[in-house]
């Protein structure tokens, strides 16, 4: 059970009501005594509620808004370490059309579109309303902590936008909420990521003293400068922008000498509930089964995640090895289990080889669609991590969705150098940690590929796969048709972009469709 106050869970609770709902009310609060907004956040407690909703949409993606989308699982399918899978070659047929780059605008993420639009409006709304309370005469809120709260908003909404530009691309950009027809200019994924970019620089430069690099205890879940700097560092490799590799290695250098990260000792261990913000944790999305709020009714509620349910193997017998079961999303396949050495501690802390545990007790399950008889280890479902969920226990398992780890800050920081005609025997000694962690030998010698590799076997299953293959220039090489007949089609580069949601085109006819 957790007993750390996780800024996330502890206070959502309390401005739960109204922050949630559909179409364009889904951010009109209502206050206990129905004050004008305009008068309400005029205090810093009232600030901080809009902050925390500002944040609530991270939680969304996993099931919110009508769908299933957790990132990393979304992005997996489209690289060559996993299969849709499910019941069917239906079962989430955006999926499975995902798969084999063959979605389109009417079977796409459009939840997930809707989650970060939700996360950018929030934190446009308390931008807005800190400008608001800072002009009210007698309020409680100091410029020191107004500085803050737009610190953590901007960095949040920098996030929200990152996740629609890695999918889409070209998408409307706004930092100040729409009004009238709703409707916002569509930029092209390189205005995007100009524009998204240089906020985070803004932000380092006006706010860069107000953020911890760390989050104090109680407080993990708020932004911080590691965050933003993983960020930053994602978004300028993703762009392959050569003129910031120098800016995004020193940022790299700032986590790695502030002492404040390391590695975890153990890799398997690294994906248990006690090891959740642990010193290798920069950035989580935190859940929680305790005294959770929601439900298939409520799915917007805070509470725990369905990502272990989506991942487990179908018909389990629950508690054998303490797994409980799932629906079979996500397989892995074979080739991805079979590059770890059998002496890779990570094969089996990422890897479930339910095949093996179900003969070694004795025991059969239901092979699902695409089934390999490997499934994710890293969110397996454990009667363990559902076991306080009273309700609804398919979406509530308590596992935290670890966005960044101080193992891609090494690997950054490694792949940098490199990139940076930077200082060799450092990288090599960044990537040879992350090796000797996992129990393998050392490299004698680096290389781009060596460091692409390395993140292949550390991320399986955190949704890196994809995103390396295509910023690399091996996706269309790799991401080709395979023996088993599953994947059909071939990568190209007019799949970088998903294509928009057919309901988003409708409401904004000038919105141009992705060449898909």
């Amino acid at each position: 059970m957790k007993t750390r106050h996780i800024f996330l869970l502890g206070i959502m609770s309390l401005t739960l009501t109204g922050l949630t709902g559909c179409g364009e009310s889904f951010l009109d609060v209502e206050s206990p005594t129905a004050d004008d907004v305009n008068e309400y956040y005029t205090t810093d407690d009232h600030i901080q509620e809009a902050l925390v909703a500002a944040y609530d949409p991270l939680h969304w993606a996993d099931w919110g808004n009508g769908s299933y989308a957790p990132t990393n699982l979304c992005s997996d399918i489209m690289s060559d370490d996993c299969y849709p899978g499910g019941a069917t070659a239906s079962d989430m047929l955006a999926w499975q059309l995902m798969f084999n780059f063959k979605a389109t605008s009417e079977n796409t993420l459009s939840s997930l579109w809707t989650d970060e639009y939700s996360g950018v409006k929030r934190c446009n709304d308390l931008i807005s309303y800190v400008d608001k309370a800072l002009a009210a005469t007698g309020t409680d809120l100091t410029q020191d902590n107004a500085n803050n709260y737009v610190a953590q908003a901007r960095v949040l909404r920098d996030y929200y936008y990152m996740i629609l530009w890695k999918f889409w691309g070209n998408i409307p950009y706004f930092t100040t909420n729409l009004s009238g027809d709703y409707k916002a200019p569509q930029v092209n994924a390189d205005e995007v990521y100009n524009n998204v970019i240089t906020d985070l620089e803004e932000v380092f430069d006006k706010y860069g003293s107000v953020l911890p690099m760390k989050a104090a205890s109680g407080k993990e879940g708020r932004v911080t400068k590691a965050f933003a700097y993983m960020i930053y560092a994602e978004m300028v490799m993703y762009q392959n922008d050569e003129s910031r590799y120098n800016k995004a290695l020193g940022y790299m250098n700032e986590i790695i000498q502030s002492g404040d990260y390391s590695l975890n000792p153990s890799f398997k261990t690294l994906w248990a509930e006690s090891s959740e913000w642990c010193s290798e944790s920069i950035y989580e999305i935190n859940y929680d089964d305790n005294n959770h709020l929601r439900g298939w009714s409520s799915p917007l509620a805070v509470g725990g995640t369905v990502l272990p349910r989506l991942l487990g193997p179908r018909g389990w017998t629950s508690g054998v090895d303490g797994v409980d079961n799932g629906w079979s999303f996500g397989v892995v396949r074979k080739e991805a289990y079979d590059m770890y050495s059998g002496q890779d501690t990570r094969r089996d802390a990422s890897v479930f080889n339910a095949d093996a545990v179900a003969a070694a007790n004795g025991i059969t399950y239901t092979p699902g669609y695409m089934n390999t008889g490997l499934f994710q280890g890293k969110y397996l479902p454990l009667v363990d991590n559902v076991k306080d969920a009273g309700w609804d226990a398919d979406l509530n398992f308590n596992n935290n969705l670890r966005i960044y780890r101080y193992a891609e800050t090494l690997l950054n920081a490694a792949e940098l150098l490199i990139r940076t005609n930077g200082d060799n025997a450092t990288a090599l000694h960044y990537v040879n940690l992350v090796r000797e962690r996992a129990g393998i030998a050392d490299l004698s010698s680096i290389s781009i590929d060596a460091i692409i590799n390395e993140r292949h076997l550390e991320f399986l299953g955190e949704g890196k796969r994809y995103w390396d293959l295509v910023r690399t220039g091996k996706a269309a090489t790799t991401l080709v048709p395979d023996a088993e007949g599953y994947r059909t089609a071939a990568w190209t580069e007019s799949k970088k972009y998903l294509p928009i949601p057919q309901s988003e085109l409708s409401a904004d006819p000038n919105l141009q469709q992705n060449n898909y």
